[in-house]
């Protein structure tokens, strides 16, 4: 993590003054259409970065210390944004006329290199430096913070209305379900406009049948950390009842009618084929979706690719019914209830008669999980966004809880929902346990096998020797030729004593001191025995 720190009452340093000297002059030698466009320039940067919004956010609570986090992309403008809001926040400390007398400071941290991804708020990292609150700038998967207070600014990208509402209306008026519209929270700032253009455009419409469409709630761009984790996903609980259900993804909520499911509209998603839009295909994959291109301006309606995922998913989840050993993998440190579905996903392994270890790495590649080959599967505990990743480069399969609960539940059969959201599966009523030491058919091994082995030291396992005792009893599964037995490890001590090489302090026979060699000296492109043997 880097971390930039930028004092609101200190002076500018004296290259950026010498800069901005020059910079003036040459503002006064530009022509009045120029100073017009620099002007608007400016004006665009603080309104897509929204800085008036931002201060008056830090003003009004008063907050001291604050956070700036910047995705990789955006971290170029990072020092013009603590210039902004700077000047913002100044002139607001004049104007204020409650008479309170604070000339508190205002410091802003700029943070950069988040350990885990961009779109959560980093909580961890803000922590390091005491700080009151978190601006998140960027795409963000609007996952409940548990500690800070936060700030999202979307950033405002750009799209053409009428052609969005023509592909719209063409699309609405060709099928007879009705349209629920979701979209990136990048465009949220024009949803307005498209409502009222496709008003105008229904109204002028010659046909009878008028299109029916829907559109998702823009969320509040401010967020308070959730106290209660029972709480954190009761939207959809909290609604349901005669006014009709609540449904939530990615920051965007919307309301369905009494007797209606997802299952009845058609959707229509407005912005990138990203990680939010990956997140509504496999949530409502029984829907037909369609998306709008922004940028090539026009719609896509094959979605083949993303739908091939959902069949891969299926087969991980095969792969994770016949793993002996489980590596939990903490994928975020700062959205509520990561803790509590880590605890979860550890009862439900160990329940199914498999070894967990828990570890946490930052941002999981290939390079990392490789250190872990006695892992059979992984489960990466994360948000929605950064749950999915594509495994087929590492050694062994990544799933998410969701599938977690389907392959260690005996019995239990995925009927094609997809759940994305590990808080949706903290309040689920608990399965009912089927006897799970009797064999079950594996697809992939074709044949049945146990998951539970006659171990007569279950118990001691629990205990602070469980290492020992376990790689004591792998140590005694010898055979004649004095050789370790082939067979799959059930914990990471037996893989270890299965393993040829188990590290420098290898067991020897011979405890008796030996003498110390003298090794090389020199360059590796030249040793002083080799120039000798010249």
């Amino acid at each position: 993590m880097i971390l930039l720190r930028v004092w609101l009452t200190e002076k500018p340093y004296r290259i950026f003054r010498e800069g901005i000297g020059r910079a003036r002059r040459r503002f006064r030698a530009t022509t009045n259409e120029e100073r017009t466009a620099f002007h608007l320039w400016s004006m665009d940067f603080e309104s897509n970065y929204d800085i008036a919004a931002s201060a008056q956010f830090i003003h009004t609570h008063n907050f001291t210390r604050v956070a700036l986090q910047f995705p990789d992309h955006l971290l170029k403008d990072s020092t013009r944004v603590v210039t902004a809001l700077r000047k913002r926040l100044q002139s607001l400390k004049k104007c204020d006329a409650t008479g309170s007398g604070h000339e508190t400071d205002v410091g802003l941290f700029v943070m950069a290199d988040t350990a885990y991804g961009s779109c959560c708020v980093d909580e961890v990292g803000a922590s390091h430096i005491n700080a009151d609150c978190v601006i998140h700038y960027g795409h963000t998967c609007f996952s409940p913070t548990t500690t800070l207070p936060a700030f999202f600014v979307f950033g405002k990208a750009s799209i053409c209305v009428a052609d969005c509402v023509e592909s719209m209306s063409k699309y609405a008026l060709a099928n007879s379900k009705p349209i629920m519209v979701l979209f990136g929270l990048e465009y949220a700032h024009s949803m307005q406009q498209i409502k009222e253009a496709l008003l105008e455009s229904s109204m002028s419409c010659r046909f009878d049948a008028k299109p029916e469409v829907h559109f998702a709630n823009v969320p509040s761009s401010v967020m308070f950390p959730s106290k209660d984790i029972k709480k954190i996903n009761g939207l959809q609980e909290q609604a349901s009842g005669a006014s009709g259900t609540t449904c939530s993804i990615g920051g965007l909520t919307w309301k369905l009618p009494e007797g209606q499911s997802m299952d009845d509209y058609l959707l229509f998603w407005i912005g990138l084929d990203d990680s939010a839009f990956a997140n509504v295909v496999l949530t409502f994959n029984a829907c037909e979706i369609v998306r709008y291109d922004a940028n090539e301006k026009q719609m896509v309606t094959d979605l083949f690719q993303q739908r091939r995922i959902l069949k891969r998913r299926y087969y991980l989840v095969e792969r994770a019914k016949d793993a002996n050993i489980v590596g939990i993998l903490v994928g975020t440190l700062g959205v509520a209830g990561y803790l509590h579905i880590i605890n979860q996903m550890m009862e439900l392994i160990t329940g199914a008669g498999k070894k967990a270890y828990t570890l946490v790495m930052g941002r999981p590649n290939p390079a990392k999980l490789a250190n872990f080959p006695e892992c059979d599967v992984f489960l990466y505990v994360s948000c929605a966004q950064t749950a999915l990743l594509d495994s087929k480069e590492y050694l062994a399969p990544v799933i998410t809880p969701f599938e977690a609960m389907i392959a260690f539940n005996r019995g239990s059969q995925w009927t094609g929902a997809y759940v994305m959201e590990f808080r949706d599966l903290i309040n689920l009523p608990e399965m009912e346990v089927i006897d799970q030491e009797e064999a079950r058919f594996s697809f992939l091994k074709g044949g049945y096998v146990e998951d539970f082995e006659n171990q007569e030291n279950v118990e001691e396992e629990r205990e602070v020797l469980s290492l020992v005792n376990a790689t004591e009893k792998a140590l005694q599964l010898r055979n004649n030729s004095n050789a370790l037995m082939k067979g799959n490890a059930r914990s990471g001590a037996e893989f270890l004593a299965n393993r040829s090489y188990q590290g420098l302090n290898m067991p020897s026979e011979n405890n008796s001191p030996e003498p110390y060699l003298i090794g090389r000296r020199g360059r590796a492109s030249g040793y002083e025995d080799e120039k000798n043997k010249q």
